[in-house]
């Protein structure tokens, strides 16, 4: 596979199940929110393009004729999504009135234990107000995917319509072989949420609507996720689900806006949070979006295969199941051996041997099928960079293959230059743990508490074309409190969106993980949703946690605020009171007094605190507040920062070449006409910004391509000129980074520059 730095600002479907999560406009490595970069496409491929005047698209249409135009849109976005060859996106990227081109990234994407974990046995037996039993009946939800399989019979009474945005028309079915790479991701999707046959959705009678969104192999772009979104809000969805995230933790990103503007309309919005945990910081927009509900991942009751090395049996090793693989059943100890990256030549004296292979160069299905042909009984792939990843085969390989940190594959391979081979595996039964993958928070700039929630989302069973698959991922969750969203829409009609949230956060169960030690807000947002409490609950409290935001240090104490509404639903009147936190030295709280609120009334109270920042260090504060009633105690998670929490400086990093328009015939191609773009995004802004640049091969340092001092925040795009490019043609391994308040962070990525 060779590297091509790509722009991307569209947000990419984290398949976080038989998918890899995906970037937005960042180095594309990583597949499931992540992506793997296909060479130099020499056929036609998709793009978006941007314009600033509808005039421009006439233009296009009349003076290109190697384009085919797919979709044209006009309310949250001006531009076209069009098919063409790299040449002719050359030409038009010179074009005058051509804002941008985002060409399109390739995303690759239990019911019957996780649907009556979250309480949907339970709700079967509640009823609404018509006297109609809780099933989603009249609410529909919109499945903003890679089309649904409508065909389906655990579907087929289900399916009630949609739109096709990749090509412009009234049939959203999934992709199938003879219209390019197949899909199963949104038809997996759909039946989390409403499968009505053999297996059973969260919400069974819901009436799905299909948005398809990305093509075959999963291909899409933002523009495409907005017109989806602009579409679904205009035929009315109550409720609409995303499963998608890209790498960048911004809250102002053109995706998070468009679901804030869904939610100010009165629909719904449920989007993953990301695959990318566990490190802190890694919410992907649109998961960022601060009235979207965003969903991070956690397990059902399952058993998970657990690894020990003989020669260190206190360490134990989480081994994650690729998408696809054959189940984890080895029963006896085995011998370990080092594959390197998974090549056939690097794996010696496999037969009957576990091999652990480094992620990087070659696909998953390779690695495994290369070792597999050597005689191996089962495959250890570790992480090439920190955290796990949830990956996936391409095709069916008789030996089982999972997912290792590379801290742990670092470890293993250690151990092995020691001689130190036998490895042993047992299963453990978990229930109610955090998915290793599942992106945490916060949100830089706001310091909004992100997931909000969480939800199975792992080993989960449901609906793909022809049959039935089990996948994992936020993708997975999301569906769960879509459809959770679906259930108590239905129980109440009159809720906004804010009480529907709010209903799933103030019910919500807090975790904890193996050491009996509770998740922080911004890994499990409020807990892992309920859906029967969340129904029958009798208190509101909203916003459902307590971001207070930033607060700069100072010699005087600093005071903060929210405006929190507390809403009694029930027909008899309710005292309320709230428990003050574990006292901290420093922090004060300001909290109303007891109080009544009386049938159906909903009051308007403030809760603040006193913070004193010569006394309490720079960092990220948190913990929950009890709101207490006498049905019902809410916890509402809070966070706060002092000075600088140490977040990412920069992310979503990407370098292409830009071309002149050049006659299509000319063999040429002049230097001093070639310009270069790169774009990255500073969520704070930054003191001084580099990319510098090594030899791919030596790490010998070429030299600076740009340094900047005193950048903006945000979004930032730039280009240079090849002939102020000091450096000769090749593959350069280049380092992004971004120094704030002096703290750096970096992005490490190659670049490519040709004449």
């Amino acid at each position: 596979m060779t590297y091509k730095a790509i722009k991307i600002l569209a947000f990419s479907i984290i398949v976080f199940g038989n998918t890899f999560p995906i970037t937005s406009f960042a180095e594309i490595q990583k597949v499931d929110i992540n992506i793997k970069v296909d060479p130099a496409p020499i056929h036609p491929q998709k793009y978006i393009v941007e314009v600033n005047d509808s005039t421009i698209i006439e233009e296009i249409k009349s003076k290109y004729s190697g384009i085919k135009i797919n979709e044209q849109f006009n309310t949250l976005f001006n531009g076209i999504s069009i098919t063409a060859n790299e040449k002719v996106i050359s030409q038009l990227e010179n074009l005058n009135g051509v804002v941008s081109i985002h060409p399109a990234n390739t995303y690759e994407v239990k019911l019957d234990e996780s649907v009556p974990f979250i309480g949907g046995d339970t709700i079967r037996g509640m009823f609404d107000k018509e006297n109609q039993r809780l099933t989603g009946k009249g609410v529909k939800v919109g499945v903003i995917d890679t089309g649904v399989d409508y065909t389906h019979p655990d579907l087929q009474r289900n399916f009630k319509g949609g739109f096709d945005v990749v090509d412009d028309d009234e049939d959203p079915m999934e992709t199938i072989k003879s219209q390019g790479e197949p899909t199963l991701h949104g038809t997996h999707v759909a039946g989390i949420i409403a499968a009505n046959g053999k297996v059973k959705g969260v919400a069974p009678d819901a009436e799905v609507y299909a948005y398809r969104t990305l093509g075959p192999g999963g291909v899409g772009t933002s523009d495409q996720v907005i017109a989806a979104i602009e579409k679904a809000v205009e035929d009315g969805m109550d409720v609409i689900n995303l499963s998608l995230g890209s790498s960048v933790n911004g809250p102002d990103y053109p995706t998070s806006i468009a679901l804030d503007k869904a939610v100010e309309k009165g629909v719904i919005a449920v989007t993953s949070n990301g695959n990318s945990g566990p490190g802190i910081w890694t919410v992907g927009s649109p998961g960022a979006s601060e009235k979207a509900i965003s969903v991070g991942a956690s397990t059902p009751p399952i058993e998970i295969p657990f690894g020990t090395i003989h020669a260190a049996p206190d360490h134990t090793f989480v081994l994650q199941p690729l998408q696809g693989s054959v189940p984890w059943n080895l029963t006896k100890d085995y011998q370990l051996v080092n594959g390197g990256l998974g090549y056939p030549d690097e794996i010696k004296d496999a037969r009957g041997k576990i091999v652990v292979i480094q992620r990087g160069e070659i696909t998953f299905t390779e690695k495994v099928k290369n070792a597999y042909e050597k005689g191996a009984v089962a495959v250890l792939i570790y992480n090439n960079e920190d955290g796990i990843f949830p990956g996936g085969l391409e095709e069916n390989i008789d030996i089982p293959a999972v997912a290792l940190t590379k801290k742990d594959g670092e470890l293993l391979v250690k151990h092995l230059k020691k001689g130190d081979q036998w490895f042993a595996t047992k299963m453990r039964k978990i229930t109610d743990r955090l998915a290793a993958f599942s992106s945490r928070g916060p949100v830089t700039h706001t310091w909004n508490i992100k997931p909000d929630v969480v939800a199975p989302g792992v080993k989960i069973d449901s609906t793909v074309p022809d049959g039935y698959l089990a996948l994992q991922g936020t993708s997975m969750a999301a569906p769960h409190v879509a459809g959770a969203a679906a259930l108590v829409k239905q129980a109440h009609p009159d809720w906004t969106p804010e009480q529907v949230k709010a209903a799933l956060m103030n019910t919500a169960k807090q975790m904890y993980n193996e050491e009996g030690k509770q998740y922080s807000p911004f890994e499990q947002g409020a807990g892992r949703i309920q859906v029967d409490d969340a129904v029958s609950t009798k208190l509101l409290a909203y916003p459902g946690a307590l971001a207070f935001g930033s607060i700069k240090p100072s010699k005087h104490k600093v005071n903060k605020s929210i405006a929190l509404i507390v809403e009694n639903t029930s027909d008899t009147p309710q005292k309320i009171s709230f428990e003050i936190p574990k006292l901290e030295k420093g922090l004060k709280w300001n909290l109303p007094f007891s109080q009544y609120l009386e049938p159906k009334e909903k009051k308007k109270i403030k809760v603040g605190i006193e913070v004193d920042s010569t006394v309490m260090k720079n960092g990220i504060y948190y913990g929950g507040l009890e709101l207490i009633s006498e049905d019902n105690n809410i916890a509402l998670p809070f966070l706060f920062v002092i000075g600088d929490p140490k977040h990412p400086r920069v992310m979503g990093f990407s370098f292409e070449k830009e071309e002149n328009d050049v006659d299509e015939h000319s063999s040429f191609s002049r230097k001093d006409d070639e310009r270069y773009k790169y774009e990255f995004y500073l969520p704070e802004g930054a003191d001084e910004f580099g990319i510098a640049l090594f030899d791919p091969i030596t790490l010998q340092f070429k030299g600076l391509l740009t340094q900047q001092h005193n950048v903006k925040r945000g979004h930032i795009e730039q280009t240079i000129d090849r002939e102020k490019i000091p450096f000769p043609d090749g593959v350069y391994r280049a380092i992004v980074y971004a120094r704030q308040n002096g703290l750096e962070t970096s992005q490490e990525t190659e670049i490519v520059i040709e004449s």
